[in-house]
């Protein structure tokens, strides 16, 4: 098979989260198991440090690579979803895994998957480990996918387990309070490893201490404990919010045995885009028109991105919008502008919700827009409508944002 062939398959294999949402969702970490046995364990030859939170996990997790870059390690990234290519997924020192691995390993395992009916994510958590395994990195972060306890990630015994924040995203696997999803995201604290938290929030703040206490884990707050940062290159204002979680990070591992130093977390958060690859984060396109785009899609992120939205400089401000048919729609309608003109589309994958459903819960609630046949089609319209002093935002949802980068 070729690459494009092989990524295809595993996309056609089972229902994937990414593209169908609750069917794709397995209670168990059976499969994981099973597989990592079949593999020889690859997750427990490399050091690690595990990623999770509602928001600003896929950042904190690309600065703590930056970092640990900078000082010098062969740093493994496990980061999802891609935005363009399947193998952003899967990085050493911000170079994506090759093609030719990622063929061999489905060719060389295939029978297994089909036996044992694997999903997309968990035959992709397997190759990372495998990967990560062979090239024998020094420390990998891995970024859970959904959740935490039952996350096919959740296999490895980190140096340190971090949980960004929490928020009301994915309620229907999670559970609707942010007790209920700090529980689960919580599932990756392990006995005697250390855990960081990024924001202390007083509904969840009870749950991780218990959980920590439980694993005899020493817990930190990063709001709490950490009181200067650094500047990044990654510009959102929710960036502070991870620099703090990331600073506290580093914090646990120096010594363990790694050495950082404060020239490299400054080099190494002021390289993050040059470092990793990362993408999509309030990252200005163009100018004159201004395009930004961010992946920000529920309303604890949104929150800081419309608030970023109205400091900027513009006469027009149009919105290139669409979600996924799980959003909880009402939740974010009040963070955005109504003043504004929106460009509404459905993201090309199965969850995408419709353009026309999505033009008209905003109709009733007082915004002004058209709705387009796809995501590149509304673009365009901005495009076409936006005068050099204008602004264009592009969101709403990872997938929109994928499209026109």
């Amino acid at each position: 098979m070729t690459y494009q062939d092989t990524v295809n398959w595993m996309f056609k294999q089972l229902p994937m989260y990414q593209n169908q949402g609750k069917v794709a969702y397995k209670a168990n970490l059976d499969n994981t198991l099973q597989l990592a046995e079949y593999l020889h364990h690859p997750e427990t030859k490399f050091k690690s440090i595990h990623v999770a939170g509602t928001n600003g996990k896929g950042s904190t997790s690309h600065m703590l690579a930056s970092i640990l870059q900078e000082a010098g390690y062969k740093v493994g990234l496990y980061t999802s979803p891609h935005l363009k290519d399947y193998r952003e997924r899967i990085k050493i020192n911000g170079k994506e895994i090759s093609k030719k691995f990622v063929v061999e390993f489905i060719e060389q395992h295939k029978l297994f998957f089909e036996e044992h009916s694997l999903s997309f994510f968990e035959m992709t958590v397997g190759m990372a480990f495998d990967y990560f395994s062979k090239k024998k990195v020094d420390i990998a972060i891995i970024e859970v996918g959904m959740g935490g306890r039952l996350d096919s990630t959740n296999i490895i015994a980190p140096e340190v387990s971090v949980i960004t924040n929490i928020g009301l995203d994915h309620t229907q696997f999670l559970g609707s309070t942010l007790q209920a999803i700090a529980a689960e995201k919580g599932g990756i604290i392990k006995r005697n490893v250390p855990v960081v938290i990024g924001e202390t929030q007083p509904e969840t703040e009870e749950v991780f201490r218990l959980l920590a206490k439980k694993h005899h884990s020493k817990i930190h707050f990063a709001d709490k404990e950490i009181e200067t940062t650094f500047e990044s290159d990654l510009k959102g204002y929710y960036q502070q919010n991870n620099i703090k979680t990331v600073l506290q990070t580093v914090k646990v591992i120096q010594n363990r045995p790694f050495k950082i130093y404060d020239d490299h977390i400054k080099n190494g958060l002021l390289s993050v885009v040059n470092n990793t690859g990362l993408k999509g984060r309030w990252q200005i396109l163009q100018e004159k028109p201004k395009v930004i785009c961010d992946t920000a899609h529920n309303k604890d992120g949104l929150y800081y991105v419309m608030k970023q939205l109205k400091d900027e400089n513009y006469e027009q401000l149009h919105m290139v919008f669409g979600v996924v048919n799980d959003k909880d729609i009402q939740s974010i309608l009040p963070l955005l502008p109504k003043k504004a003109t929106y460009y509404f589309c459905k993201p090309n994958i199965p969850r995408g919700l419709d353009a026309d459903k999505l033009r008209h819960e905003f109709m009733l609630n007082g915004f002004s827009g058209k709705s387009y046949s796809s995501v590149i089609e509304a673009f365009k319209s901005a495009k076409l409508h936006a005068t050099k002093d204008d602004l264009i935002y592009v969101g709403g949802s990872t997938f929109v944002v994928a499209e026109i980068i």
